[in-house]
């Protein structure tokens, strides 16, 4: 078994594109959710709130070639991988084109606009909406497609389309590849775009919020004042890197992968199961070799729903034992969907190598149901551990935890 470590990460955010400004606002605990004024007349929408990134453009130097088959989410997926290529010191390098190099990269669904041409065809047979790369835009992997073919990528390819754990299953099934020998470098993560289709999907639930006066103070994981989740967008990539591949490089080593589980509830496509999602964290912790006793914080998929939360804590409890440190990202980006779990992924391993971890935002009162647990609030917590958990659960019953390990 090989072993296999980070060697490259970046993440384009509402709170920023590089760590210390993205740390800066978990520092001042800035909550990027806002009112969205173009979606306050759609009939029925419960909600209008989202995490928009306001700043992301197109990078001057993508040509217009470059991006023809890219929507927004392939742009932004494609500059967080560019940014961890940088950091890994592998960007132009031949290990990408050779074939040792493969891509495992997820979202919910890819690039919407194109959608409505596909609409306009099917509702009103009208070809007019339809260009040649269409298809390429929306297709759920237009992201891991489009990063292969801008850096040349000639390995494996997988496209994690998962929902919520498209970015995790990125990670932990580029772990797998490099761990049992099938590639030496592999580009993980996820990403998605902010739509009004996807937040209609959870909107339809009742799953989102609709704290429309006071936009800042929401989402509220494990609070029992929470009222349902809100969307946002990003992308996250990670660089994996057999581990003696990259000593024989002489590049700084992030951190590395010990644990990765993943596995479905078999029981309903909506409702979470904490039994299954423990089950997830042990398969983790098996593949890791590593007591509950070992782990010294936990980011938790947090998304601000009734059920989930309680699901999920329970699960945690159950796995880990009491008063384990735990807090939520989501309670300041939003639920970032098929880019969370690589998010919260780079977030972990940045947070374990400062010893310090950011709390929950808006979180007054623990719901009682939630599982015994320490809540991170205030100020966030000064932890020195060498592992961290991450965990993401997602429609359809999937269930991943990742486990990293501190380089000392």
């Amino acid at each position: 078994m090989k072993r296999v470590v980070v060697t490259g990460m970046a993440s384009i955010t509402a709170l920023g594109d590089n760590w210390q400004t993205f740390e800066a606002g978990l520092r001042k605990k800035k909550n990027a959710v806002i009112r969205m004024a173009e979606w306050q007349d759609v009939k029925g929408l419960n909600t209008d709130l989202a995490a928009p990134i306001l700043d992301f453009k197109k990078p001057e130097h993508y040509t217009r070639k470059q991006t023809r088959s890219m929507g927004r989410l392939s742009v932004m997926a494609t500059r967080s991988a560019e940014l961890a290529l940088e950091q890994s010191q592998l960007l132009n390098s031949e290990v990408l084109t050779n074939g040792d190099t493969g891509v495992a990269y997820g979202s919910s669904i890819g690039s919407t606009p194109p959608l409505i041409g596909f609409g306009d065809l099917l509702k009103h047979h009208d070809m007019s909406g339809m260009t040649a790369t269409s298809y390429i835009k929306m297709m759920n992997h237009t992201s891991a497609v489009n990063i292969g073919v801008f850096f040349g990528i000639k390995g494996r390819i997988h496209t994690t389309s998962s929902a919520c754990t498209s970015g995790s299953q990125g990670i932990g099934y580029a772990y797998e590849a490099i761990k049992y020998g099938k590639q030496k470098v592999m580009v993980a993560g996820g990403g998605e775009e902010l739509c009004l289709s996807e937040v209609a999907v959870f909107d339809t639930l009742f799953a989102t919020s609709t704290k429309m006066e006071h936009p800042e103070l929401t989402p509220r994981p494990f609070d029992v004042e929470r009222d349902g989740l809100v969307i946002g967008e990003g992308a996250s990539t990670l660089i994996l890197e057999e581990r003696e591949h990259a000593i024989a490089r002489g590049v700084p080593i992030l951190a590395e992968i010990v644990g990765f589980g993943t596995n479905s509830d078999g029981l309903h496509v909506t409702q979470p199961n904490k039994d299954t999602m423990a089950i997830s964290m042990e398969l983790a912790l098996q593949d890791a070799g590593l007591s509950a006793a070992e782990i010294g914080y936990v980011c938790a998929h947090g998304t601000a729903t009734v059920k989930g939360d309680i699901a999920e804590t329970q699960a945690t409890e159950q796995v880990l034992g009491k008063n384990k440190p735990v807090s939520s990202l989501k309670s300041y980006l939003g639920h970032t969907l098929g880019a969370c779990g690589a998010i919260e992924a780079w977030a972990c391993i940045e947070m374990m190598n400062r010893n310090w971890f950011a709390p929950t935002i808006q979180l007054d009162n623990i719901d009682p149901l939630c599982g015994e647990l320490e809540y991170i609030v205030g100020d966030g917590a000064t932890i020195d551990t060498n592992y961290v958990m991450t965990n993401n659960f997602a429609f359809g019953g999937i269930n991943t935890s990742l486990i990293f390990k501190r380089m000392i």
